[in-house]
């Protein structure tokens, strides 16, 4: 069961200024700003939500098919993904381009000032699912995740065209589209990722209440941060799925790509929403235990230690189909 994850590659520079920004802006001449703020630290890390995603879909035997634009610059990052299971072979490579920047400056107050250049992605819009399913077979299911908006009306009109059931997760990419082509992003999507906020954002976009959202789509999935994650389908009662408590936070950042990946790659097999939330609550905790968005590396042991000591013995049982945890919980069932 092979699932393409498409959207964003990208390269992410984190500066820390030990100061306020706010004492550094005079009330009357913001109309002409002209500051510079000196980092006292700099992190250079990969991302990009659908990198991420792939990753930690890698680190559970998956081997997902990352599908983007990337830049000339790409190589390192792509021997990176293909060390931790991840074909980047549908990756397109544009000469002359980088890789995207996310370049964010945080103050002592954390308040960010930050920049996102897109680079290669303008180009994720020529590619196509066709040429991806031509190398690799049949896709079991299709991620579209942010990216170069018009990459993502593509995808998502390709999936429907060829009958492939898809994600709809256009996260930050909703404050960049108009409501029709949010609305079309939605329509017939097998399941929606937000966040609370996002699922407000979302409804104010499409000018759709909660009800007919959940018209169109699946399943309704919407992480919590640390109240977990509420599913909701039409005609059923919501259902939220507990985090993993008492985890201690080093970096926030990418645990929602992790909770992704841990839920799609149960979904994929054919496991029911609730388990498949359990890992993904699973997956985000060690996530949000690491400096970075694709720092965790937790073996196949660690993972299932921590949904049986959470969610029990029989939550770890509904899981087996994964490739990374087939052999523990074989394992298991035997002793």
């Amino acid at each position: 069961m092979r699932i393409a994850v498409t959207g964003s590659i990208a390269m992410d520079h984190l500066m820390s200024f030990p100061g306020r920004f706010a004492e550094q802006l005079v009330a009357d001449r913001l109309h002409s700003v002209s500051l510079s703020f000196l980092s006292d630290r700099l992190e250079i890390r990969r991302g990009g939500v659908a990198a991420n995603i792939a990753y930690g879909l890698g680190r559970l035997g998956m081997s997902p098919v990352l599908v983007g634009a990337a830049g000339a610059d790409f190589f390192d990052y792509q021997v990176w993904l293909g060390q931790h299971g991840v074909d980047t072979d549908s990756v397109l490579v544009v000469p002359g381009e980088h890789t995207a920047r996310f370049v964010c400056t945080t103050d002592a107050d954390h308040n960010q000032i930050a920049t996102f250049h897109a680079g290669a992605m303008r180009a994720a819009y020529t590619i196509a699912l066709r040429d991806v399913r031509a190398r690799v077979g049949e896709l079991g299911l299709v991620v579209v995740s942010p990216n170069d908006p018009a990459a993502m009306l593509r995808h998502t009109e390709e999936c429907r065209g060829a009958g492939l059931p898809f994600v709809a997760d256009p996260s930050q990419q909703l404050a960049r589209m108009d409501r029709a082509d949010v609305r079309f992003l939605l329509s017939q999507a097998r399941w929606l990722f937000t966040n609370e906020y996002e699922a407000a954002l979302l409804q104010e976009c499409t000018g759709w209440g909660a009800a007919r959202v959940l018209d169109r789509v699946g399943t309704w999935v919407t992480t919590l941060g640390a109240g977990g994650v509420r599913l909701e389908r039409a005609g059923h009662d919501p259902l939220v799925v507990p985090a993993v408590p008492g985890v201690p936070v080093a970096d926030p950042t990418g645990a929602g790509d992790a909770l992704r990946a841990g839920m799609l790659a149960a979904l994929a097999l054919g496991v029911p929403a609730e388990p498949a939330a359990r890992l993904g609550c699973a997956l985000a905790s060690f996530a949000l235990e690491s400096v970075g968005t694709q720092t965790y590396a937790p073996g196949d042991r660690a993972v299932a230690g921590r949904v049986r000591e959470v969610y029990g013995e029989r939550a770890l049982a509904e899981l087996a189909p994964v490739p990374g945890l087939t052999a523990v919980t074989q394992k298991a069932r035997l002793s």
